[in-house]
């Protein structure tokens, strides 16, 4: 099976009803998706499959024979970050990590797709993706930049203009 992942064209050897998650992680030794609730309910396996957000712990490799697999690592690189990734720095939207990737890759189909700066729309885009340890808040104003264009600079980081507690995965707290 062929998959083309972050742009290099892959054989996978892996049985056909393997997660793309494990064949990612153990064959291919790309580790940014995490391995998370593993049922498809937190999005820290969130990868790009042609463009779109799949969660990677539910995709067998069986279903992908020649697609396009984006993960964090495909979107930009330490030296050219992507305008999300960009945002997500700047925002201090991550805090521990373990969410991250899979939240800047959903972040990114949501600003490529065309979204918008509405926190509703952002927070729709986002749902099922869990943070333990942000209020979303930060997320959701770095996503917001992003879909702007606004210039962020990573080697400062921005104050928030919010800074109650929203969550993105069930409703405002």
């Amino acid at each position: 099976m062929e998959l083309n992942v972050n742009s290099v064209a892959r054989t996978v050897q892996s049985p056909p009803l393997t997660s793309l998650l494990t064949v990612l992680r153990e064959e291919l030794d790309i580790t940014s998706p995490k391995a998370g609730c593993e049922s498809g309910g937190c999005g820290a396996c969130t990868v790009l499959v042609d463009g779109q957000p799949r969660r990677s712990c539910l995709t067998a490799v069986c279903t992908l024979d020649g697609a396009d697999v984006v993960t964090v690592e495909g979107l930009g690189t330490p030296e050219d970050l992507s305008r999300v990734q960009q945002a997500f720095i700047h925002h201090y939207a991550a805090q521990c990590g373990f969410c991250s990737d899979g939240m800047v890759v959903a972040a990114t189909a949501y600003v490529n797709g065309g979204g918008t700066d509405d926190t509703d729309a952002i927070g729709e885009a986002l749902a099922g993706h869990f943070c333990r340890c942000t209020g979303y808040v930060k997320i959701l104003e770095a996503v917001a930049a992003a879909a702007r264009g606004d210039e962020c600079d990573v080697g400062s980081t921005a104050s928030s203009a919010n800074n109650t507690y929203v969550s993105i995965a069930g409703g405002e707290s």
